[in-house]
C-alpha cells in the first residue's frame, strides 16, 4: 500500500502540470479584457503601462514559467515564513491578484474558513444523514421509508440550489424570520452566544447542499446494499446462524461501501465547486463568491489558482478513495 501510495503521489505530479497547462491555454483563449473595467477616461497609453505592469507585454510561456515558480515554490515557503519565522520568500514576487493587487493564496486563505463552514458541515451532515437511509432503504425494500427516501432523493436531484435557496429564504426568513437571509462572514465564534449565531445563519445554506449530497450518497448506498443483500455469501451467512444485525452491518455494509467511498471522496472537491451557486445566493463570501467574482473581473492568476486547487483536491481524493478501496476489501491488492 506504500509503494502504491508513493508512486501514485509522483504520477501526479506530471498530472498536475498539464492540467495546470491546459487551464493556462484555456484562460488564455477566452473573451475579456483585464482593463475592461478601467474608467474611460484613462489614456491608451497609461492602459498599456498597467498592461505591462501585470505582465500581459511578456509572451505566454514566460508568463506560465513564472506563475508555475510562484505557485509551486515561493508560496511554499511564504507558508514555511508563516510558521516557522524564517524569510526564505523575502523579496519574492507572488501570485498577484490583477483586481487586489494583494497575494492571492493570502485571500484564498482568508475566504477558506467560510467555505468549510459551511460546505464542510453540509457535507459531513449530508453523509451522515444519507448512509443510514440508503442502508434501511435497502434492507425494507419498497416499504414506506424506501418509498419516502425515493421521492425526498428525485427532489434533491431535480431542484437546483438556486431555487431552493430562494426557496428556503422565503419560507424560513421572509416569512417565519427564523433564520437570517445573508450569511455575516465578519462574525466571529468567541463564545457560546457567538456560536449559536454562527449555527443559526449556517442552517439554510447547510440545509440545501446537504439535501443534494444525501440525495446522491443515499441512492449509491440503497443500490449497493442492495447487490450484495442478494449474494450467495450473505446466505451463507444467515446459514451458518448469524444474527441480522451482524450479516447487514458487519459482511454486507462493508463490502457495499467500496463503491460508494468513490462517491463520497470525489465528492468532496466537487461540493466545493457546486457550492459556488449557494454563496452568491446566502451571501457567503467564500471560494465560490471568489471565483465567481475573478471570473467576472477578468482577474486570470486568481481564476487561475482556484480552479487549480480544485484540480488539486480531485487528484487528491482520487487517491484517497484508492487507498481506502484495500482497507476496505482486502481482496484488492496494489502490489
Amino acid at each position: 500500500m506504500l509503494t502504491f501510495t508513493v508512486r501514485r503521489l509522483v504520477l501526479a505530479v506530471p498530472t498536475l502540470l498539464f492540467i495546470s497547462l491546459v487551464l493556462f491555454l484555456l484562460l488564455e483563449l477566452a473573451p475579456g479584457d483585464p482593463m475592461a473595467q478601467v474608467p474611460l477616461t484613462v489614456p491608451p497609453e497609461v492602459k498599456e503601462k498597467m498592461r505591462e505592469a501585470l505582465g500581459l507585454g511578456q509572451p505566454g510561456y514566460v508568463r506560465f514559467w513564472k506563475w508555475l515558480v510562484q505557485f509551486f515554490w515561493i508560496e511554499p515557503q511564504v507558508l514555511i515564513d508563516h510558521y516557522l519565522g524564517t524569510s526564505f520568500s523575502e523579496g519574492d514576487l507572488r501570485v498577484i491578484s490583477w483586481q487586489t493587487r494583494s497575494p492571492v493564496m493570502d485571500i484564498v486563505i482568508q475566504r477558506i474558513p467560510q467555505t468549510l463552514w459551511v460546505v464542510g458541515t453540509a457535507y459531513v451532515v449530508g453523509v451522515l444523514i444519507a448512509l443510514p437511509i440508503g442502508i434501511y432503504s435497502a434492507y425494507r425494500q419498497y416499504s414506506w421509508f424506501d418509498q419516502a427516501g425515493t421521492f425526498v432523493s428525485m427532489i434533491g436531484f431535480s431542484v437546483p440550489p438556486f431555487f431552493s435557496g430562494v426557496l428556503v429564504i422565503v419560507i424560513f426568513s421572509v416569512n417565519l424570520g427564523w433564520f437570517p437571509s445573508i450569511y455575516d462572514t465578519t462574525h466571529k465564534v468567541v463564545d457560546w452566544d457567538s456560536f449559536v449565531i454562527q449555527l443559526r445563519q449556517m442552517i439554510m445554506p447547510v440545509m440545501v447542499l446537504a439535501l443534494q449530497i444525501t440525495a446522491q450518497i443515499s441512492r449509491f448506498m440503497r443500490a449497493s446494499m442492495l447487490d450484495n443483500l442478494n449474494q450467495d455469501y450473505v446466505r451463507t451467512a444467515r446459514a451458518k446462524g448469524l444474527g441480522e444485525k451482524t450479516v447487514v452491518l458487519v459482511h454486507v455494509l462493508r463490502n457495499s461501501m467500496i463503491p460508494v467511498v468513490t462517491v463520497i471522496a470525489l465528492g468532496v472537491p466537487s461540493i466545493f465547486g457546486g457550492a459556488i451557486i449557494t454563496e452568491q445566493v446566502f451571501k457567503v463570501n467564500g471560494i465560490g463568491q471568489l471565483l465567481i467574482g475573478a471570473i467576472q473581473a477578468n482577474d486570470l492568476p486568481m481564476v487561475q489558482t482556484l480552479t487549480f486547487i480544485f484540480a488539486v483536491l480531485i487528484v487528491l481524493f482520487n487517491l484517497i478513495a484508492d487507498v481506502l478501496y484495500g482497507l476496505l476489501d482486502p481482496r484488492i491488492r496494489y502490489d
